[in-house]
């Protein structure tokens, strides 16, 4: 559920009446978010990740209600959203009188140091030509445990080839496998290369089981939708005020998070020349370094004493912040 009044309407105001580049500013959020209404449990974990965990793992949640209006999102869907995400396992709650503080679970600080190594670093590993094959019989999972291991092959870059039969190639992400050990131990998982001849390459059978045609039109989407948007807040005068500036930087990274937790990440020597993976990590780091310090100006008005300063690893993020 999102609050009637659109966030252009509620944003403050930088200009006295207004400034042009504010108005389009405004209006293209409000676009943004009519265009594609991300969810709002979804959208939490981006602005938790984002905004939130470089300066404390901990916050009461009325601050977190606070930031999440300023994407439009109402304070019973925070709630609503961040009791699931705590019945998920990935926050934790503490009442405080009538007030409440969540902080990041171990699970889900976990889940959040792998997402975080995905969006905000390129992928550029070298590649030795070798394939991780993993096989893992239907006969030997329960069928929950064989709806798990797809969910977790898929986010460590892995391709099923055939029932049971999946692979990556061996150094893209690292050989571990983020699998329980009881699951493990079903599965048997071999080194292997392409021994030429006249038989279909690996390499072939796993670019198309992969479906990178869909996955670049993602990109491509993503492209149209920021790149027209981006010089909306290179040199706007007055500066994007800092709340405009947080919701565009949550945008952008929700946006991105959603094509590139999809995407194998790939050597470069399996993608095509033009893949559009590539375009979009530079235009989100060049969005990023125009939004992040308004923006997190913002989180820390919103978050008051619960503002810590950044961890170094914040800085690095992009190649560098500056």
């Amino acid at each position: 559920m999102r609050n009637a009044n659109s966030v252009s309407d509620r944003r403050t105001a930088t200009a006295a009446g207004g400034a042009p580049a504010a108005r389009r500013i405004g209006r293209w959020i409000d676009a943004t978010l009519a265009a594609d209404p991300p969810r709002a449990k979804s959208l939490i974990v981006t602005v938790w990740g984002d905004s939130l965990a470089p300066h404390g793992d901990e916050l009461w949640l009325a601050s977190l209600i606070a930031l999440m209006g300023a994407l439009g999102v109402a304070e019973r869907s925070v709630r609503t959203s961040v009791f699931r995400l705590a019945a998920d396992g990935g926050l934790a709650g503490e009442p405080t009188g009538r007030r409440s503080r969540y902080r990041l679970t171990a699970a889900g600080a976990h889940t959040f140091a792998d997402a975080y190594r995905r969006i905000y670093f390129p992928h550029e590993e070298p590649w030795d030509g070798r394939w991780q094959l993993l096989l893992a019989p239907p006969e030997t999972l329960a069928p929950r445990e064989r709806a798990a291991l797809r969910n977790a092959l898929r986010w460590s870059g892995f391709c099923a080839l055939a029932p049971g039969l999946f692979a990556r190639p061996r150094a893209a992400q690292g050989d571990a496998i983020a699998l329980p050990r009881a699951t493990l131990a079903k599965l048997t998982v071999l080194d292997a290369g392409d021994a030429g001849g006249s038989g279909v390459a690996l390499a072939g059978l796993a670019v198309q089981a992969f479906d990178l045609a869909a996955l670049a039109a993602s990109y491509r989407r993503f492209l149209s939708r920021f790149g027209r948007a981006i010089d909306l807040f290179r040199a706007p005068n007055p500066p994007p005020d800092p709340r405009a500036a947080f919701a565009a930087r949550t945008l952008l990274i929700h946006a991105f998070r959603r094509v590139l937790l999809r995407d194998p990440l790939l050597p470069p020597a399996l993608l095509p020349l033009d893949w559009p993976g590539t375009a979009a990590y530079a235009l989100t780091r060049d969005f990023y370094r125009l939004v992040w310090r308004p923006a997190d100006r913002f989180v820390a008005a919103t978050l008051g004493e619960d503002f810590a300063a950044a961890s170094g690893e914040f800085g690095r993020r992009f190649g560098g912040l500056g």
